[in-house]
């Protein structure tokens, strides 16, 4: 199945950010891809301005997310990105929505919040108490994670013993020093432990470090992305995951095995 990875830089204002998504649907369908992928926070960002994320929320029925699904009226492309929506006390849910033309068809809010190096995302952000969904988009069972979420494996196995074939990771992985390096092996890692796919998807802004890749599940990068917008397109292959699982069967072979997450 055809997957598309568009990466971009999220701008202050939502109008322009969703004219920017439906440009990239736009090509995605041109290509004949069955999902796109699109980075983490995609509403409104503005690193100079900690108060954006509140103030932009919108629901998921709001002129957003709405438009988006207006943009995937007669097509078979479904779109997996993260919006931040409105909750309690004046704070937000860090959301990972699956649309498609019939609208929103799963949600995810992100579990693990990101407050470390300095950062600290649970001011703006209450985090979700539910494990992600896995749904069925063509051939392929997709799973769902969000940017820091790639760091905790037990998240990512949790949805490969589950049945996942494929997991996406919409991102703003902020740069620093050894940041690319530390996307670069939990990404690989959570792909080559669980012998599936993952799509990882970062904003690539003044703040973050885009590069956003596909790899397969023996860990290679089949498509990989730099520090600048753009959209890449790529294969998952049923087959490959099948092949890799027979002569890597690790799901099969381990030891330790969590009842809450298997």
């Amino acid at each position: 199945m055809k997957i598309a990875l568009g990466q971009f830089a999220v701008a202050p204002d939502w109008n322009t950010n969703l004219e920017q998504c439906v440009a990239l649907i736009g090509r995605s369908v041109a290509e004949e891809a069955k999902l796109l992928v699109l980075p983490e926070s995609i509403i409104a960002a503005d690193m100079n301005d900690p108060g954006i994320t509140v103030r932009t929320a919108q629901s998921l029925d709001g002129p957003f997310v709405t438009g988006l699904v207006a943009a995937l009226a007669g097509t078979e492309l479904t779109v997996i990105c993260c919006v931040a929506t409105p909750a309690e006390q004046q704070m937000t849910h860090n959301c990972q929505i699956a649309i498609n033309a019939s609208g929103v068809i799963a949600c995810y809010c992100k579990l693990h919040l990101y407050d470390a190096f300095n950062m600290k995302e649970s001011d703006t952000y209450l985090c979700g108490a539910e494990l992600p969904p896995i749904l069925e988009i063509g051939d392929l069972r997709v799973g769902l994670m969000t940017c820091y979420d790639v760091r905790f494996p037990e998240l990512a196995r949790a949805l490969a013993v589950r049945g996942a074939d494929l997991l996406t990771c919409p991102a703003a992985w902020v740069r620093g020093p050894g940041k690319e390096w530390h996307w670069q092996v939990m990404v690989t890692a959570r792909a080559l432990e669980n012998t599936c796919y993952v799509a990882a998807v970062g904003e690539c802004g003044p703040r973050n470090i885009g590069c956003s890749m596909l790899v397969d599940p023996l860990g290679v990068a089949v498509a990989r992305t730099g520090s600048e917008p753009d959209l890449l397109f790529a294969e998952v292959d049923p087959e490959r995951i099948r092949a890799t699982r027979k002569v890597l069967p690790v799901l099969a072979n381990r030891r330790f095995r969590d009842p809450e997450l298997s």
